[in-house]
C-alpha cells in the first residue's frame, strides 16, 4: 500500500491535494471497497448521482465519472488517501460492475497489445510493408530534414555575422517564424532547438556565453545529419533522433536491447509546451544499475496510461532506444509491483561516480537535454540567494528549485546528509526525490510551462 505521501506526489497540482483533503469524511462515501486489485467508491457530489471512482492498485491507475479533466481528479486521490488512512472504513468485498467492468477493458486491451507485438516479432503481419516504397520514403523525409539543416545553418551563420547583442530585442515571432520552417521540413528537434535560443536569450546574466554554447551544439547536429550516412549505426540514431525523427516503438521493441530487472521509480518530472503535455519518468535497476527513462506525451491533459509512484520498485523488462549513449527505453511488458524503495538506490553512489556517468554520457551524446543525476551524502545549503547541495568534502552542485521546495528539503534534511535524485541540465540540478538515511522521503510534481 502507497503512504500519504506518495499518494499526494501522484496529485497534478496543489490544489487536488487540497481539495482531497477535504473529502476524507467517510459520510462522504456511501460505498467504499478494495480486493486485491482495486479500489473503489461512490462519491457524493452536487448532484443526486454519487460518483463512481476506481483505483487499479498495479498502476496505479485511476476512473472517475465526474467532469474533472484533471488526472488523478481530487475523487481519486481522496479514496485512495481514505485508504491509507481509514482502510477500516472499506470492506473487502467483490467489485461493482462499474469498476469490473473497466478493469476487463484496460485488461482486453493490453492483451491485444501483446498479442499484437508478439505476432510483429514472429514476423506475423497481415500486410507486410513494401521495403522499397517504404526507402523512397525515408529518403525524402531525409532530404526535407537536410534541407531544413542547410538553411538554420546559413540562418546561424547570418546571426553571428551582425552579432547577438541585439537579440533580446527580437520579436518572438522571429524565433517562432525560424521554428516553423524546421518544422515544415519535418525536423522538430532542430526546432525545438531555436526555441531553446530564444529561452537561453532571455535567460538573464550570462545570456551570450549559455547561447553560443547552445548554438555550438546546433551546428554539432547540423554536420552530423550532413554526414549521417557515414556514422556508425548506434550514433546515426542518436543524430536522427536529435533532428527530430525518432525511432517507431515497433523498430524499438524489435531492435532494441532488452534488459530485465527490478527497476526503481527514482522521480517524475512534467513539462507542458502548448497543451502537449510530456511526462518523464527516472528509473534505475537494482541489478544492473542502469538508468532508463520512460518517455510519455499526452495532449490536453495529463492522463497516461501507466501510472508511476516515486519511491517504488517493479519488475519488468525495458527494451531501450538503440542509441550511442542507452537511456530512453519502453516497457516491454506490464510492471510488477516490488517492495524495494528507491532511496537504496543510490546508497552507495559517490560524487565522482556520479559525475563520472555525466561526463560519459555528454561525451557519447552532446544533444541530451537532460541527464540522471543521483547523489548520495548531499546536504542542502542556502547562500548568498542560491540553493545549493554540499558533499562532505565542501562541493557544490547548484539545485534549480522552487523556495517551498527548498526549505521542505532542507528541513526534511535538519542539517544532515541525504540522498537526492534529480535532473542535470547542464548548469543545473533539478531534485526530484530525496531520502534520509532512515529513508524519510519527499518528492516534488512541479510542473515546467515551456513558452511557445
Amino acid at each position: 500500500m502507497l503512504t500519504t505521501e506518495q499518494i499526494l506526489a501522484l496529485s497534478p497540482d496543489d490544489s487536488s491535494a487540497k481539495a482531497a483533503k477535504g473529502l476524507l469524511a467517510p459520510a462522504k462515501w456511501p460505498t467504499l471497497g478494495y480486493d486485491e486489485t482495486a479500489i473503489w467508491g461512490e462519491c457524493q457530489g452536487s448532484g443526486s448521482k454519487p460518483y463512481q471512482v476506481s483505483i487499479d492498485v498495479s498502476g496505479p491507475t485511476f476512473k472517475c465519472t465526474c467532469p474533472s479533466r484533471k488526472f488523478p481528479c481530487k475523487h481519486g486521490l481522496a479514496l485512495y488517501l481514505l485508504l491509507a488512512q481509514k482502510q477500516s472504513a472499506f470492506t473487502a468485498t467483490a467489485q461493482p460492475a462499474w469498476t469490473s467492468e473497466w478493469l476487463s477493458g484496460r485488461k482486453d486491451r493490453a492483451e491485444k497489445k501483446a498479442e499484437k507485438e508478439a505476432a510483429k516479432e514472429a514476423g506475423i503481419v497481415a500486410a507486410p510493408p513494401d521495403p522499397v516504397a517504404a526507402a523512397k520514403r525515408e529518403a525524402k523525409r531525409l532530404d526535407r530534414m537536410l534541407t531544413g539543416a542547410k538553411d538554420l545553418e546559413r540562418w546561424l551563420a547570418d546571426l553571428i555575422k551582425h552579432g547577438i547583442g541585439e537579440l533580446p530585442t527580437k520579436p518572438s515571432s522571429f524565433w517562432r517564424d525560424a521554428a516553423a520552417r524546421l518544422v515544415d521540413a519535418q525536423a522538430s528537434g532542430l526546432a525545438n532547438g531555436v526555441k531553446q535560443m530564444e529561452s537561453l536569450v532571455n535567460s538573464g546574466a550570462g545570456w551570450p556565453e549559455r547561447l553560443i554554447a547552445h548554438m555550438g551544439r546546433v551546428q554539432l547536429l547540423i554536420d552530423a545529419m550532413s554526414r549521417l550516412e557515414e556514422l556508425p549505426e548506434p550514433l546515426r540514431a542518436e543524430v536522427r533522433a536529435a533532428g527530430g525523427w525518432p525511432m517507431e516503438r515497433e523498430e524499438v521493441l524489435a531492435e532494441g536491447e532488452r534488459v530485465t530487472d527490478v527497476w526503481m521509480v527514482c522521480g517524475q518530472s512534467f513539462e507542458e509546451n502548448e497543451r502537449l503535455w510530456e511526462r518523464r519518468v527516472w528509473l534505475k535497476g537494482t541489478k544492473t544499475v542502469r538508468h532508463a527513462l520512460l518517455l510519455d506525451f499526452s495532449h490536453g491533459q495529463r492522463r497516461y496510461e501507466q501510472g508511476f509512484v516515486n519511491g517504488t520498485s517493479f519488475e519488468a523488462t525495458l527494451a531501450y532506444f538503440p542509441a550511442n549513449h542507452l537511456l530512453r527505453a519502453l516497457l516491454v511488458d506490464a510492471p510488477r509491483m516490488t517492495q524495494t524503495t528507491a532511496g537504496q538506490a543510490f546508497a552507495a553512489t559517490s560524487w565522482d561516480a556520479a559525475l563520472d556517468e555525466i561526463s560519459d554520457a555528454c561525451a557519447r551524446n552532446p544533444w541530451l537535454q537532460r541527464l540522471p543525476l543521483g547523489l548520495a551524502e548531499a546536504i542542502p545549503v542556502y547562500h548568498e540567494g542560491q540553493w545549493t547541495a554540499r558533499d562532505p568534502a565542501g562541493r557544490e552542485a547548484r539545485m534549480s528549485i522552487s523556495a517551498d521546495d527548498a526549505w521542505e528539503l532542507a528541513a526534511l534534511s535538519g542539517g544532515r546528509a541525504m540522498t537526492i535524485f534529480g535532473e542535470w541540465n547542464g548548469e543545473q540540478w533539478r531534485p526530484l526525490t530525496a531520502w534520509t538515511k532512515d529513508s524519510s522521503q519527499v518528492a516534488w510534481t512541479e510542473t515546467v510551462v515551456t513558452a511557445s
